[in-house]
């Protein structure tokens, strides 16, 4: 009888890799990204590459999409709780802060940023499965771009976009315009809501500098400040006096084709005690990497930030106290609401610096895409200063992150019973009772 023909051991045939002709054997322990996959009968073998940048978040997740001249721009919601009442009058309130036009001193395109919800509701309620926003570009104008599509606009993202994929959409800065952020918006409207039928979290911000005017730190009053007078001026700035000297900046430069930078303030309250997750998720870490996403951001500071540098430890450490009804509090918020990475309950306040708007119409000198020194004149329809219309877009990703963090601490400590010594769970009567009958 013949031998049996020996085989090699089941573990050795699993870790076999048969490669395209002409490719040797990879070794063990090769980065699973160079590794190929490829069944019993011979195929084409595939390399994949996962490098994303278009998805926000783990748990409440927000993946947007769109240019600034395509057919339109939205946004994709995974992992939004069900039952949640929620119409597209809901995200309208929201878009419409954000839409250009709104002003003189926005950039004079004119678009309704009319927004559809396409899937994930059913009669008025969130159903747990993914919602498709989708609004419409209606208001394009191409031909604005023909000198952009020669040459690299400074400080703009038409060169880095070269640079990294060899090919861009020239018309009104492709991806890289703010028209992206109309999924943000979108997502962050339904966040907040969410924050505040389930614990109250209120979440608003204003503009506290253009160029040189600055908004005095003890001019707002971050317990009392509303919706109400931030919104009654075109600059969103809740005093009355700095809001006419803001305008009349921006104006100053609008007329002459420039633009000017700023920053948005942004405060959160109502956050319940201990959102965020140490140590590479932290609240305050999260926060920067959401704002610093947004177009023309370039600074971020929670609480003290950097002039906190200019105190020593006794001066700056916020002094715990218990108040009337039992609880820890500070009596100072030099930390801005967040400690260790993890909210403590005050109010959480940050600000977000904003450049000047890279496109304006001087000439300017540049480089083509044949790398040649040219001299560039844009023209097209731009914000002489961002930050007006940047503070919807500041509150939604503050939303977005403190969703994600709501939802992760939710999952993580209050699978089982609280440390009530300690804890608190998350929720209160009021938000709940509100709640309650679309629950049922």
């Amino acid at each position: 009888m013949a031998a049996p023909v020996s085989q090699p051991p089941v573990a050795a045939r699993a870790s076999t890799r048969i490669l395209p002709r002409g490719l040797g054997a990879l070794p063990e322990s090769a980065p699973a990204s160079l590794r190929f996959s490829v069944g019993r009968r011979r195929r084409a073998a595939r390399l994949e590459v996962k490098a994303s940048g278009n998805v926000f978040g783990n748990h409440f997740q927000v993946a947007t999409y769109g240019e600034s001249h395509g057919g339109g721009v939205g946004c994709v919601i995974s992992g939004c709780p069900p039952r949640i009442p929620l119409t597209e009058a809901d995200m309208q309130v929201e878009l419409d802060r954000r839409r250009p036009g709104q002003s003189r001193i926005t950039t004079p395109r004119k678009e309704t940023d009319t927004c559809k919800i396409l899937s994930g509701t059913h009669e008025g309620m969130t159903t747990g499965t993914p919602i498709h926003v989708f609004v419409p570009n209606t208001d394009q104008r191409g031909g604005d771009y023909s000198e952009m599509a020669k040459a690299y606009r400074p400080s703009h993202a038409d060169a880095t976009y070269d640079f990294k994929y060899g090919v861009r959409a020239v018309q009104g800065g492709g991806r890289s315009s703010a028209r992206e952020t109309i999924g943000r918006v979108a997502a962050g409207a339904l966040a907040k809501k969410i924050l505040k039928l389930k614990s109250g979290v209120e979440i608003l911000a204003f503009v506290s500098k253009v160029h040189q005017v600055v908004l005095p730190e003890d001019a707002v009053d971050y317990e009392t400040v509303t919706m109400e007078q931030i919104e009654s001026n075109i600059v969103r700035c809740p005093d009355p006096e700095y809001a006419e000297k803001m305008i009349a900046a921006i104006d100053k430069v609008r007329v002459r084709g420039d633009s000017i930078g700023g920053v948005v303030t942004c405060i959160a309250r109502n956050v319940p005690r201990g959102i965020g997750s140490p140590v590479f998720d932290k609240l305050e870490a999260e926060l920067a990497k959401a704002m610093l996403s947004l177009p023309a951001s370039k600074g971020f500071e929670i609480g003290s930030g950097f002039a906190g540098t200019d105190f020593t430890g006794s001066e700056h450490n916020d002094e715990f106290y218990m108040d009337e009804a039992g609880n820890v509090r500070t009596r100072t918020n030099r930390s801005g609401g967040v400690q260790g990475g993890i909210s403590n309950g005050e109010i959480i306040y940050f600000k977000v610096a904003f450049k000047p708007t890279a496109t304006i119409g001087k000439k300017q000198n540049t480089v083509s895409r044949e790398h040649q020194d040219v001299e560039l004149l844009a023209r097209g329809r731009h914000d002489p200063c961002v930050v007006p219309r940047a503070v919807p877009m500041v509150e939604s990703m503050a939303a977005l992150v403190l969703m994600d963090q709501l939802m992760a601490h939710i999952a993580q400590c209050e699978m089982f019973p609280l440390n009530l010594a300690l804890q608190e769970p998350i929720g209160s009567a009021s938000s709940a009772s509100e709640l309650a009958p679309n629950l049922s």
